[in-house]
Parts: C-alpha cells; sequence; structure tokens
C-alpha cells in the first residue's frame, strides 16, 4: 500500500511540475513580439506567415515563444508522465484495450505529452503551443488517490467529509485554473491579457459581480467562458450537494473527538444504548455538580440517532461546550477511537431499563463492558446490570450497580423502616440544601435544608473534625462530633482494609490512619471551621444544645445565655416514676469488662423476652447462612431459616395440599400483618426482598409473613431458593384482580408493594409506562385507604399521580413549588410531592446518580450497600428504626437522644422519619377557591375534634408511620396541631355571611353524604366479594377512608442537634454489629427513659 502511495505522490508532484512549468512559459512570454510590420515573425526556423480565419488570426494562438530551457524541462517531464502512463495502462490492461485508451485521463495524458515528442523530431514545432495547463486535472485525480491511499494507511476513519471537501476545493480550483489559462491564451489573439487581468476577470465572472471593466474580446474566448460556465453550473452543485449530505450525516453520527483534545482536556464517556432526556440530565447535572469535574467533556456513545428532545438540550450554549454526540457502537473499535476511550477519565455503561426482554439489555451490557475493556484495559469501568444473575460477567468493573438488587432491598427496608427509599435517594443526590427555602412553609425549609446531606469522606488525621478523638471510641467520636460541629459520624475504614464499617461499635477505636465517612451538608474541605490551636482568645460559647448534652445527668432549668434557645425540662413527676430520668456521659474508651463476643447462632434475648405460650412456632426456627444461592455472586447473610424445608406445595398460599387445607392468608391465622408483593415473574432480583425481612438481627416475634402475588408461576430453582425461609408463601394472581387481593389477605396487610411490570415499561410514549400501575394503585388507594402501599414506577416525573385528588388544592401548591424548583435548576425537584417524602413511591431511575456519584466518591457505592443490607461485613452496623413514643418526649432534642443512644446501646441516629398535620397555611392554601361556599365544603371535611375522641382514629398517614418492628403505633391521638389547625379553619369560615355561611353547610354537607355513600358503596363492593370467597369480611372502619386526616411524612437527614422530638418520630439509627461486641443484657435492656417505647425498642431491637 506504502509502494501505491509512493507512485501517487510522485505522479501528483509531476502533474504539478508541468503546470508550474507552463506558467513559467507565460509569464516570459511577450505576446507583442509576435507582431511586427504586420508579419509573423520567425520562431526557431517557424515559416514567415499568419494564419487568418473566421476574421481571427491565429497565428499568435497556434505559435508561442518557448525557451530552449523551458522546452528541453517540458519535453523531460512529458517523456516521463507518458511512460508512466503506458506502464500502468499496460499492467492495468484486463481484456479490453480500448476501455483503457478512452479514459479520459489517458486522453488528456496523451494530448499533453505526445505533441513535446514531435517537437523533438521536426524542430519547426518547438514553439508550438501544448495545452500542459489541462494537466491540473490529472493532479487533481492523483490527489485523490494519494488521499484515499494514506488514509487507508493510517487507518484513519470517517474521512469521506474530508475527501469531499478537497474534492470541492481542488474541482473549483481546477476550473479557475483552466479558465484563466484559456482566456489569456486565446486573448493573444485580442486584448491580449495578462495573467492577472485574466484571474481578475474569472474571479469576477465566477463570484456573478461581473464588473464588466475586463471582458473577452475574441470569439474563442468567450466560447470559453461559456463552456466553463455551463461545466460550473453543473459540476459544482453536484459536489456541493454531496457535501451537504455528508456533513448532515456526519452531524448524525457526531464527527469524531479530535486526538489533540482528548491528550490536552480531561473527558469522560458514557456508553448507552438508547439516550433520553431524563437520563441524560441526570448525567449532566450530577457530573458537573461536582466542582473539580467543570472542566471534563462528557462524550456520549450510543448506537441510536439523537432523540430530538436531547438536540434540542445539547444546542443549550450550557451544555453545547461541554457534550459531544457520537452515533456509534462500543463493540466498535473505530467507534471508540472517535470517543478517544483510551484517553479517557472514565466509561459508563448504562443498560436500557425500558426494554420488554431486560435479559437481552443485560447481554448488550455485557458486550460493551467486554469491549471496552479490551479496547482500553486501563479505563476505569462504571457499569449498570439489571439482572442480578449477570453480574458476574462483569465483575472485573471498578464498580457495578445491580438495578434488582438495589430496589427489592429498597422496596423492602421501606416496610420495616418507613421511607428508605426517600432517605437513600436524598443521600446519593448531590444538592446544596437550598431547596424550599423561599417556601413560607417551615416543613419545606426544614426538610429542604436537610435534603442537602450527603456522604463525604476524610482520612481521620487531616480533619478537623475527628482528629481530637483519635483512641477515642467510636460512638464517642460521633456524638462530640455531631455536638460541636452537627457532622454524623456513621463509618470507618482501616488503613489496611478495604472493607467500610458502618457503626462499629463501642468497643472500635479511632486511629490517625483511618478513613472517617460521614454525613453533612459540604465536606469539610468546603467548611470554615478552624483548628483549636489556630484560635486566638478564649473558646467559643457552646450552643445549649452542645452544653445540654455534655451534662446529660439531671434536669436542668437554663436562662437564655444568649447561645441559643431556653431549655426546660419535664418536671420531677414523669408519668408517676419517683426518679427522673437521665442520660450518662459517652465514654472515651469502652469498659471492656461489661462486654462480650456475640454468639453466631444464639438467640438469648429471645428466649428470655418471647413469651412460651404464644411463640411455640418459632422453636422451628434457626440462624443460619442460606444453602441455596439464587445467582453467582449473592452476599451470603445470616437469617432466620427453617430447620426443615417445606416441600414446595406448601408455600401455594391459596391451594391447599396434602400438608395443609388452606386457601386464603386469613386461614394461617399470621399474629402479624402480612407484607404482600405484587410482581410480574419471580426473579432472582425478589431474593433481595425476602433477605432483609428474614435477617439475624430481627426478632423472631416481630417477623411478617411475607406473600408473593405474581403474575406467573415461579419456576423451581426459586422456590428452592425461599422454601428454607419462614413464612414466605406466593399466590398466582394479579393487582387488578379484587378477588386476588382479598385471598392473599390485603385487607389486614400491613404494607403492600407493587413492583413495576417488565412487560409495561415499554410503550409508545416513554412515560405511558407506568399508566396500568398508577391506576392500580389509584384502585388499591380508593379500596383499601388504610393499607400503606409502596410503589415502584418507571419514570419519576409520574409520582406526582400516585394518590392523586384532583381537588386537593395542597397538591397542587406542591406542583407548583416543585416547578419552581426545576427552574431554579434543583436536581430533587420532585422531592416535595407528598408521596415521594413519605416514601411510598419509588423509581430506580433515581438511583442512576449513584453510578455518576461513584467517580467522586469511590465508596458510595460500598455504604450504599451496606446500609440496604445487600452486603454483611463482619463488625459492620446496620440500619434499623425506633418510634418515639409520648414516655420517651422527656429527652426533648435530637442531640440528647444522639447522646443517649451512643451512651446506652452505641446506636447512631442519622436521620427522622416525621408526620405532621397541615398547618393553618396550608389549609387556607387548601380552603382558598374562589367562593366561600369551597372554603365551608372544606372545612366540613374536617370533622369536629369531640367527634374524633368519640371513635377510634385509624393510624396516621395510613399506616405508614411504623417503627422497624412490625407494632402498630399508637392510634386515638390528633395531633395537637391537628386540632388547631381545626379551629382555624371554622373560625375562619364563621367570618363569612350568614346566608352564604348556611348555604355553604348546605352544599357541604351534601358533598359529605355523596363522599360517603361513595364510601360505603366501595365497603359495600368489599364485603360482598368477601362473603361470597368464604372470607371473614373485614370491619368497615378499618378500610374506610381516612377523611379526617390532612397530615404530611417526610425525612429529615442528620437534623440539628437542638430539632425538638416529636411525638411518633421514627429514628433512624445505624445499629452496630450484633456478632460483635455488644453490651450486657442489663445494658442493652436499659430504658431510654421509661419502661415502654424507647426503652422498649431498644431491649427488642438490639440481637444478640
Amino acid at each position: 500500500m506504502m509502494t501505491g502511495l509512493r507512485r501517487q505522490v510522485f505522479d501528483f508532484s509531476i502533474k504539478v511540475l508541468s503546470c508550474v512549468l507552463y506558467m513559467c512559459r507565460v509569464l516570459t512570454d511577450d505576446p507583442s513580439k509576435g507582431h511586427e510590420s504586420g508579419r509573423c515573425v520567425l520562431y526557431w526556423g517557424c515559416p514567415n506567415q499568419t494564419y487568418i480565419f473566421l476574421k481571427i488570426d491565429w497565428s499568435p494562438i497556434i505559435w508561442v515563444e518557448r525557451s530552449l530551457g523551458i522546452w528541453a524541462l517540458q519535453v523531460s517531464v512529458a517523456v516521463i508522465c507518458l511512460v508512466e502512463t503506458i506502464l500502468l495502462t499496460y499492467l492495468s490492461y484486463k481484456g479490453n484495450i480500448w476501455e483503457q485508451i478512452l479514459r479520459l485521463t489517458f486522453i488528456l495524458e496523451t494530448v499533453n505529452t505526445v505533441p513535446f515528442l514531435l517537437t523533438i523530431l521536426w524542430l519547426p514545432l518547438r514553439n508550438l503551443f501544448i495545452p500542459v495547463f489541462l494537466n491540473c486535472w490529472l493532479a487533481k485525480h492523483a490527489l485523490e488517490n494519494m488521499i484515499n491511499d494514506l488514509h487507508r494507511a493510517i487507518q484513519r476513519t470517517q474521512s469521506a467529509v474530508f475527501n469531499q471537501v478537497l474534492i470541492l476545493i481542488s474541482t473549483l480550483f481546477c476550473l479557475i485554473f483552466t479558465c484563466i489559462c484559456g482566456i489569456q491564451h486565446l486573448e493573444r489573439a485580442g486584448k491580449k491579457l495578462t495573467v492577472f487581468d485574466s484571474w481578475y476577470f474569472c474571479v469576477v465572472t465566477f463570484s456573478t459581480v461581473g464588473y464588466g471593466d475586463v471582458t473577452p474580446n475574441v470569439w474563442p474566448s468567450k466560447l470559453l467562458v461559456i463552456i466553463m460556465i455551463s461545466v460550473a453550473l453543473v459540476v459544482l452543485p453536484i459536489q456541493f450537494e454531496q457535501l451537504a449530505y455528508l456533513w448532515m450525516e456526519r452531524q448524525k453520527s457526531g464527527g469524531n473527538y479530535s486526538r489533540h483534545r482528548a491528550q490536552t482536556e480531561k473527558h469522560v464517556v458514557l456508553c448507552v444504548s438508547s439516550l433520553k432526556i431524563d437520563l441524560l440530565m441526570d448525567c449532566l447535572n450530577e457530573v458537573y455538580a461536582h466542582p473539580g469535574l467543570q472542566d471534563y467533556y462528557v462524550i456520549i456513545l450510543c448506537p441510536t440517532e439523537m432523540d430530538p428532545q436531547v438536540r434540542r438540550v445539547l444546542h443549550i450554549p450550557l451544555w453545547s461546550q461541554r457534550v459531544i454526540y457520537l452515533q456509534g457502537s462500543a463493540l466498535k473499535d473505530q467507534d471508540l477511537i472517535r470517543a478517544k476511550l483510551d484517553n479517557a477519565e472514565a466509561c459508563f455503561i448504562l443498560s436500557s431499563r425500558c426494554e420488554v426482554d431486560r435479559t437481552a439489555a443485560d447481554h448488550q451490557t455485557i458486550l460493551r463492558a467486554w469491549a471496552v475493556k479490551d479496547f482500553a484495559p486501563k479505563c476505569p469501568i462504571y457499569v449498570q446490570i439489571l439482572k442480578p444473575e449477570n453480574k458476574f460477567h462483569v465483575k472485573f468493573a471498578d464498580h457495578v450497580v445491580c438495578e434488582e438488587e438495589f430496589k427489592y432491598a429498597m422496596l423492602a427496608l421501606n416496610c420495616i423502616c418507613p421511607a428508605t427509599s426517600s432517605l437513600i435517594t436524598l443521600l446519593v443526590h448531590t444538592s446544596q440544601g437550598r431547596e424550599g427555602q423561599q417556601s413560607p412553609e417551615e416543613w419545606h425549609r426544614t426538610y429542604g435544608k436537610c435534603s442537602g446531606n450527603e456522604v463525604y469522606n476524610i482520612v481521620m488525621r487531616d480533619s478537623i473534625f475527628f482528629s481530637e478523638y483519635m483512641g477515642k471510641s467510636f460512638p464517642y467520636a460521633s456524638f462530640h462530633a455531631h455536638k460541636k460541629y452537627g457532622v454524623c459520624l456513621i463509618g470507618v475504614c482501616r488503613k489496611d482494609s478495604k472493607s467500610i464499617l458502618l457503626n462499629p461499635g463501642p468497643q472500635f477505636r479511632m486511629s490517625p490512619n483511618d478513613s472517617c465517612f460521614y454525613i453533612n451538608i459540604t465536606k469539610e474541605e468546603n467548611t470554615t471551621f478552624k483548628t483549636q490551636r489556630e484560635r486566638t482568645g478564649s473558646r467559643p460559647c457552646l450552643p445549649v444544645h452542645s452544653v445540654i448534652a455534655c451534662m446529660g445527668t439531671v434536669a436542668i432549668d437554663l436562662q437564655d445565655t444568649g447561645c441559643g434557645p431556653s431549655l426546660c425540662l419535664p418536671p420531677e413527676d414523669i408519668k408517676g416514676n419517683s426518679r427522673r430520668p437521665s442520660i450518662g456521659p459517652v465514654l472515651e474508651v469502652p469498659d471492656t469488662s461489661s462486654m462480650h463476643t456475640g454468639d453466631l447462632y444464639s438467640d438469648q434475648s429471645e428466649d428470655e423476652t418471647m413469651p412460651s405460650n404464644e411463640d411455640l412456632s418459632t422453636e422451628d426456627y434457626m440462624k443460619g447462612f442460606p444453602p441455596n444461592l439464587p445467582y453467582i455472586g449473592s452476599s451470603p447473610t445470616l437469617c432466620h431459616l427453617l430447620k426443615e424445608k417445606v416441600p414446595y406445595c406448601c408455600l401455594r398460599l391459596e391451594k391447599g395440599c396434602e400438608h395443609n387445607n388452606f386457601e386464603d392468608a386469613k386461614a394461617y391465622s399470621f399474629k402479624n400483618k402480612l407484607i404482600i408483593v405484587s410482581a410480574e415473574t419471580a426473579g432472582n432480583g425478589l431474593y433481595n426482598f425476602i433477605l432483609p425481612l428474614r435477617a439475624s438481627y430481627r426478632l423472631k416475634k416481630e417477623l411478617n409473613p411475607i406473600v408473593l402475588l405474581l403474575d406467573n408461576q415461579p419456576d423451581t430453582q426459586f422456590l428452592e431458593a425461599v422454601c428454607g425461609f419462614p413464612m414466605v408463601y406466593y399466590m398466582v394472581g394479579s393487582i387488578d384482580n379484587l378477588d386476588d387481593l382479598l385471598r392473599c389477605g390485603v385487607s389486614f396487610a400491613a404494607n403492600m408493594v407493587v413492583v413495576d411490570k417488565e412487560s409495561t415499561m415499554s410503550a409508545e410514549e416513554d412515560y405511558m409506562a407506568d399508566a396500568k400501575t398508577i391506576v392500580n394503585v389509584q384502585t388499591l388507594f380508593r379500596l383499601f385507604s388504610s393499607l400503606s402501599i409502596i410503589t415502584e414506577l418507571t419514570h419519576p416525573a409520574n409520582m406526582r399521580f400516585m394518590q392523586f385528588r384532583a381537588k386537593d388544592w395542597y397538591s397542587l401548591t406542591l406542583s407548583k413549588l416543585e416547578k419552581k424548583e426545576r427552574e431554579k435548576g434543583s436536581n430533587l425537584a420532585f422531592m416535595f410531592r407528598l408521596p415521594f417524602a413519605a416514601g411510598r413511591v419509588f423509581s430506580i431511575g433515581m438511583l442512576d446518580t449513584l453510578l455518576y456519584q461513584s467517580f467522586v466518591k469511590d465508596y458510595i457505592i460500598s455504604i450504599t450497600r451496606l446500609l440496604l443490607g445487600l452486603d454483611t461485613t463482619p463488625g459492620s452496623g446496620f440500619l434499623c428504626s425506633m418510634q418515639i413514643s409520648e414516655e420517651d418526649l422527656w429527652i426533648q432534642t435530637y442531640g440528647r437522644l444522639y447522646q443517649k443512644l451512643c451512651s446506652t446501646v452505641g446506636d447512631i441516629p442519622i436521620g427522622i422519619y416525621r408526620t405532621e398535620s397541615q398547618t393553618a397555611d396550608s389549609s387556607e392554601e387548601q380552603c382558598e377557591p374562589s367562593s366561600q361556599s369551597q372554603l365551608s365544603v372544606c372545612v366540613e371535611d374536617l370533622d369536629d375534634p369531640k367527634e374524633q375522641s368519640d371513635r377510634e382514629l385509624p393510624p396516621v398517614a395510613g399506616g405508614l408511620h411504623r417503627s422497624s418492628t412490625s407494632s402498630d403505633p399508637s392510634d386515638g391521638k390528633a395531633p395537637l396541631l391537628r386540632r388547631k389547625s381545626v379551629q382555624w379553619a371554622r373560625k375562619l369560615s364563621w367570618r363569612g355571611t350568614r346566608g352564604n355561611q348556611r348555604g355553604a353547610q348546605r352544599g357541604g354537607q351534601q358533598g359529605l353524604r355523596a363522599r360517603r355513600s361513595e364510601r360505603q358503596e366501595l365497603d359495600e363492593l368489599v364485603s360482598n366479594r368477601m362473603k361470597s370467597l368464604g372470607l371473614w369480611a373485614t370491619a368497615c372502619d378499618d378500610m374506610s377512608e381516612n377523611q379526617t386526616t390532612h397530615s404530611h411524612t417526610y425525612v429529615l437527614i442528620n437534623p440539628p442537634p437542638d430539632t425538638r422530638l416529636e411525638l411518633n418520630d421514627i429514628v433512624y439509627i445505624i445499629r452496630s454489629d450484633p456478632l460483635g461486641y455488644v453490651p450486657k443484657a442489663g445494658d442493652s435492656k436499659e430504658s431510654l427513659g421509661s419502661s415502654t417505647c424507647l426503652g422498649e425498642h431498644t431491649k427488642t431491637e438490639t440481637p444478640f
């Protein structure tokens, strides 16, 4: 190939040389010497005569002045060209000689070379004019061949546009050059134009300006202009059309990322099978949210054509200079070269979750990962996989996120730790905590500020927050760092170990080389704190909550010291107790005499606390590791197991067998409420839903029965994996069938988990993929309004339709707030939607940021897996929750609770799940519509407090307000804010005229009767179906819609220490490893202030 390239270079050079010699001959020729006294001057023996034909003297056109030197060089070049042409023609001869001879290039070569050979034979012909300037077309042909051979030699790709531009330029140059030389020579018989005049004329003519100051004088030159313009009008449009077509195709494919930019600028590559606008914006917002990544380029490699919405976004100046879209495949090395993957800082490979066949989507992702690893072995790879059984194929990747693992584990924890999905989503999203700060609602501001908390890490010796706690116990360092700086230390990693430990417990002592993982609004490097030795003057005054946390003993009535708000502890007599509870200090160094090693398979606490006459059925349970893991790569977790596996037939809930004759959930007489999961198929990911609900740290008496409501029959492999777990059943049915729901026990279930079905994930309109799931859940919500429903959606934007009420003005106000936050550029605009804040809805798409954050925080995936229980590291704690009861309110603040937990059981609190009634402001917004009658109707929806006391209230927030145990929260006590809101709304309604008030009351009563009638119809429908199925009809009060409850729930991540605790607050805590050192039984059972609630939860939740 290189030999052919050299030949093309030589051919091009020789043709250019012939054109240069022609121009030298023209510049040395003087046309005025051709005529003297009307006779032709003899040139080298030329005859002394003229040639007049058609009124033109052709002698100056036929004969020219050519010096001996130029003639010799032109003859030499002509001989070389002719010999080369004859040789190539002979070598390329394949049967038809005339086809070779009649080629245009051969004819041009003959015209420009053979006459020079004739001048050697006959001297008078040495001044004969020969159109050597036509060699420019042969030079153009040689240049095209040379460039093609060069591209093949260097394996350059995507050169079509370059070639077409080169062809266009060379064609235009040859047209102008031919016209210049032709006009100049023909005008020797006319105005005798110079080369410059001819050049000027051609440029003016071809540019369509046409000044007319220089024009051809003789008809041959005029004819030449006509011919050249005609040729140009035919050739140039064709060339431009081809160039435009190639340019458009290149724009679709995205072009190339230049090697120079790749070597001087940093970039990351995003490989996807199809790019949607939501995925793109999640990626860009998360990547560019970090200051260190502002100068990075994002190269998108996608095999499909760019989506119109994506194209519009990439035209925005904010992204147009940062994002480059390349249409191509990761399986082609040429496309990977275009993306300069070998110079990339990272490569993100995402699966298409909207595909109906998710296994096929995983297979494509695996091949992309293999291709990237083969092409660029040193490039860090971040892979998103859908199904857990395919995870081991990409084990070589630096970070892997399995969607179904995270999804099912998060949904399971939502059942025992409310709103875990919202907690994790807020933790892995980048935010500055500015959302909702302009809202008049107090909970918006508090919730938005706490949502800015993220997980960061720092080496202890380099830290201002933690360096003073070297050698101290982990709870001591965590509590005092939170008290002093407001940061929550949750984990640590030894220098010589890669395993992260969440809350390693009181026995763990901090060392200078430890990596500390903490939750805070911003990382320590961006804070304004200074070390103690850098401060000058006296020690600053600590906040009141810090002083109280340090003292933490008897009740102290503090006056306002100017450092913070005053704080008064409860009176001496608390619920009849003669002694006020106290909070002991957190020990710097744990007392090893009070610690012992937990036994792997013992359950002493349960033996002591469980009544033998009620829990004899749990004697068949044992602790161990599941013997049958459903897929390769599943982390072994210590679980509650059956001593003997149950037969497959006994796992079927609604069909009896030879071992039992139960045909519905009620017949089993479960002591705890059910957890029902509605899914399409029993995939391996569903195993990760069962695992955290059967973990060993859960008490036997608190295990909830699990019913899998499946559209399709599970296979034998799945049944073999779950038959060893206690109280796990399945039923073939559908969520849109009321009979199936009643048989599986929905009327007395604690939680209903609705998993998005794979068959509905693909729709012609993307956001319609959730339509069936949303309508089914809305039906469930109307039929069983007290049921806690947790739903998974494909698109986060659809969560606004969950539990939709068209006339709920408060929800409409939140919709406006979401739009304002989105306009401000917030990554968490959806966070104020009530279903998301309450943890009732979740989309796995919201966790795409987890993969992007791992590029900056390589620990974030490991910490998330530990929090969700997907990984169990010896010595690492786990996430659970506890509920604040009325007897525990003496603790008053979150900081004091932090101290109590650290000083007694070594637990680390990380957040609060809070339920609040709508305040007066929100009620006003809800009752704001135009007419007074609407206001009164809204007030009538709120029952009188006296009427509320006459009947039992349903659980707050639809039963979602639960602790980590299965016990129900205390019912029957409406919050104080609720009562004030009712009174305020009624007083507001009394301000109208009496006539309007009466009309409004009549309208309100009619609306209330209509709603009660609808409620009664729904209750009657359910009762009749249950009776027809032979089931016990649940009381209508349990299923009736909670018309009197207008509340909202939300998550506060790492709230300030002075945050007041409220009744029924659920506190997220990270409990230390039960298999490590634990406090003595007496310490673990010590109440946090009473013999019930907090102390009881601490006692029952501490595993042994």
